[in-house]
């Protein structure tokens, strides 16, 4: 699994920073989450390709919807046949409409927008779903959680062939997908050479948000939690105001989690150039695994260390 941060800006782009989009390619497909001004630019810079079934949007603000027409546009351009899917929170469907049609045109592949609330599964997949999150913002808005299903439990190839006497062959990927096996007289049962199930993988995506703890909730364990860093101390009134965190209140509620990694992001353009500043603040509260991510950064999500693939 790789996370592309397309965009890290909060409310306006900079010189450096676009506004929000981030794109997760899990197994060949391509999720994207928010699709701020030029994020399809940003799509062909970092080379993560167009082929994306499903956008997910965290509310209707400019910084996280501009780019949405011309996206679908030149998807149109180039000869989409797939259908595509939108999914946003509830009573945001006729502002997507509108602004989908704002140029007199309407995609001519198959289109479907889904208006959703806290707690649905609005992309149930084979191995993974996508879930949605409580936040706290100015506006009806979302956070999403991708949380893959337990892997099959790792087969233990030494037992099976020394001590059970089964040479390999069709009888291992019986009793790895959980089949009993007759071999030698005996009925081999898949528990006597298959582990216990192994955890997969969960990439949390707050969107804009004050801290909240269905965020908490959903980050535990999360092997990458992406959370609104818009200010540092210094403007914590006014993230609570305008309905954002601190660096230091998502590195807080990153440790309460548990999560293995923070990703901060929607960086205020008050602090271009001083990214260190809301990384440090963050890291005080959370440790080294925390980092402000930039634009064009690519990070690989790995398996948890203690199930990794051998």
């Amino acid at each position: 699994m790789r996370v592309t941060f397309l965009g890290t800006s909060g409310a306006v782009p900079t010189t450096e920073r676009n506004p929000s989009g981030v794109m997760v390619r899990r197994e060949g497909e391509r999720l994207l989450f928010d699709c701020g001004e030029g994020t399809q630019r940003q799509m062909m810079h970092f080379g993560t390709g167009f082929d994306v079934a499903h956008i997910f949007v965290s509310h209707m603000h400019g910084d996280h919807v501009l780019g949405i027409p011309g996206l679908l546009q030149t998807m149109d351009f180039n000869d989409r046949e797939d259908p595509l899917a939108i999914h946003a929170p509830h009573g945001t469907r006729s502002r997507l409409e509108e602004l989908i049609s704002a140029t007199g045109d309407r995609p001519s592949y198959p289109l479907r927008i889904t208006q959703n609330g806290p707690g649905d599964v609005v992309l149930d997949a084979e191995g993974y779903e996508v879930r949605t999150i409580e936040t706290e913002h100015r506006t009806q808005s979302l956070g999403f959680a991708l949380v893959e299903d337990d892997r099959t439990g790792r087969f233990d190839r030494e037992t099976a062939e020394n001590e059970l006497g089964i040479e390999p062959g069709p009888k291992y990927s019986k009793l790895h997908a959980g089949e009993p096996v007759e071999h030698d007289g005996r009925t081999i049962q898949p528990e006597e050479v298959v582990g216990p199930p192994r955890p997969g993988r969960t990439v949390v995506y707050s969107g804009d948000t004050r801290p909240v703890e269905a965020v908490r909730r959903a980050s535990e364990d999360a092997d990458l939690l992406i959370h609104d860093a818009t200010f540092a101390d210094d403007r914590a009134e006014r993230a609570r105001g305008t309905g954002h965190s601190t660096a230091r209140e998502a590195g807080s509620l990153a440790a309460e989690a548990g999560a293995k990694r923070l990703a901060l992001t929607h960086i205020s353009t008050r602090y271009a150039g001083q990214a260190d500043r809301l990384e440090a603040e963050a890291r005080e509260a959370f440790g080294d695994a925390a980092f402000v991510a930039s634009d064009g950064q690519a990070v690989d999500v790995p398996y948890p260390d203690d199930t990794r693939d051998e």
